[in-house]
């Protein structure tokens, strides 16, 4: 299995998995992904049907990892995969389960991904994240600074999966007064001596921008050996394909059956590596992407239009994780859907870079978009919270703002002959005030995050100044 670049020039060659693992972005400032998706026959989901979540995950990234030893592998995946990791707050009967569905209705479930260290989906993927980086630079005896952006819940997942890592420090940048109380506190309150917090004045889309400047300014990135951890990481989209096979197997009696999920998406990583699973041949039918006020990638899937908004034209929601309005890992997308053209990639993205958009309205890709199976909704604040009392009334279940806008596109778009399972993406502890509007209560809290928000917290206030950003960090690593 080789890797490319979605910009394809020379200065891409093709690359092992270890190798794009650790580097981020390609030189040419595209995204890796596999040459060819791995394709699953029928007599490999027959055989992987019952496999518990650790030995499922093996059979998977197997296909995508062709230069770590199988039997690391798999020291890999049964040490990040285990029932005391994926247990938090919720019935420990369930937790060997590692991503059960709780079914709400006939045909209609929540796929729960939210039981890791930090309560939300985002640890599915970056707790084998922590574990693949440390055993990789203990192989090639280096160190490794990661560089990233969060709306959210990626920062607390990273920082949680990195602490205390052997050669590895984070640096991870945040919108300054924008996440909930709950989220900078998971972040902020950490007193590792490799993790460093960086509040940025703006909005996610100002943070992500200087991350992507500074990758982009190769000298620096070599001379420091930035890494990433967000979801341009190709291994994080890796490992959250695995739990798409396991809502599958959950919701369909035989290989032959067709599932419907539902996703909230925010930078597109999570619905992207159901397309994946998608592409390697996994019977899913609909892709239902959900979007709150910041409806960038609605409106694409609706009209053929991407159109990113600015800083003054992002809206801030109930479902904070997911204001964004360029979403890092539509890129892979519009690669596959324009062939993998990577002209076609340069050409799009130097007018995002630019500030602008581009419209494939009237292009033979938007006429083949209904293959690929995506279909899009929008969730207002109105909308959140008629879903929350919905689910809390109808079904006895509290859940987040953003599974609440998963939870809304799965109503609109169900099909009564085929399953639908809306992902889970968080506990609702982390979103209390949201909660506490909808059904005049606050959710129950797990014991190990009672008063987290008193905790001492450690953070740099920054305007996203990519330089300002760059001095920090070369500071940091010289005074380490």
């Amino acid at each position: 299995m080789r890797y490319i670049s979605t910009r394809g020039d020379a200065a891409s060659p093709k690359k092992t998995f270890t190798e794009i693992l650790l580097d981020g972005l390609a030189p040419d400032g595209g995204l890796y992904l596999p040459e060819t998706y791995p394709r699953v026959t029928r007599a490999d989901l027959d055989r992987w049907r019952d496999l518990p979540y650790a030995d499922l995950a093996l059979a998977v990234l197997a296909r995508f990892i062709g230069d770590i030893p199988e039997s690391d592998l798999k020291a890999l995946v049964d040490k990040t995969y285990t029932a005391e990791v994926y247990c938090n707050g919720r019935d420990p009967a369930r937790a060997a389960e590692i991503a059960p569905v709780r079914w709400l209705e006939p045909g209609l479930g929540l796929l729960e991904l939210s039981n890791g260290p930090t309560l939300a989906f985002k640890d599915m993927a970056m707790q084998l994240l922590g574990n693949l980086f440390e055993y990789a630079l203990a192989k090639r005896g280096e160190e490794i600074n990661i560089l990233g952006a969060t709306s959210g819940d990626t920062g607390s997942a990273a920082e949680y999966a990195m602490r205390g890592k052997r050669g590895v420090r984070v640096f991870m940048l945040s919108p300054h007064g924008r996440m909930s109380a709950f989220q900078r506190a998971q972040m902020y309150s950490l007193q590792e001596a490799n993790i460093f917090n960086i509040a940025v004045r703006g909005v996610f889309d100002d943070a992500q921008d200087a991350v992507k400047a500074i990758f982009n300014d190769r000298d620096f990135k070599a001379r420091h050996r930035l890494g990433a951890v967000n979801s341009i990481n190709w291994a994080r989209v890796a490992a959250q394909t695995v739990y798409y096979f396991k809502g599958y197997f959950a919701a369909t009696r035989s290989n032959g059956e067709r599932v419907d999920f539902a996703v909230p998406s925010g930078n597109f990583g999570n619905i992207f590596a159901g397309h994946v699973a998608r592409m390697m041949g996994l019977p899913i039918g609909k892709l239902v992407l959900a979007t709150n006020e910041n409806d960038v990638l609605d409106e694409f899937f609706r009209t053929g239009v991407y159109r990113p908004r600015g800083a003054a034209d992002t809206w801030t929601t109930s479902s904070p994780s997911m204001d964004i309005s360029k979403a890092s890992n539509f890129e892979r997308f519009v690669f596959d859907l324009t062939g993998r053209d990577p002209a076609a990639i340069r050409e799009s993205w130097s007018r995002i870079d630019a500030g602008g958009g581009f419209d494939l309205s009237a292009s033979p890709y938007f006429s083949a978009l209904p293959e690929f199976g995506f279909v899009s909704g929008k969730s207002t604040h109105a909308d959140r919270l008629a879903t929350i009392r919905r689910a809390w009334k109808e079904y006895g279940v509290t859940i987040d703002p953003h599974t609440a806008d998963g939870l809304k596109a799965a109503l609109d778009r169900r099909a009564p002959e085929t399953p639908m399972l809306a992902l889970e993406t968080a506990q609702p502890a982390k979103f209390e005030e949201t909660i506490a509007e909808a059904l005049g209560h606050p959710p129950e809290r797990p014991a190990a995050m009672a008063g987290i928000e008193r905790l001492p917290q450690r953070v740099e206030v920054m305007n996203a100044d990519a330089d300002a950003i760059k001095h920090f960090i070369a500071r940091e690593i010289k005074a380490g």
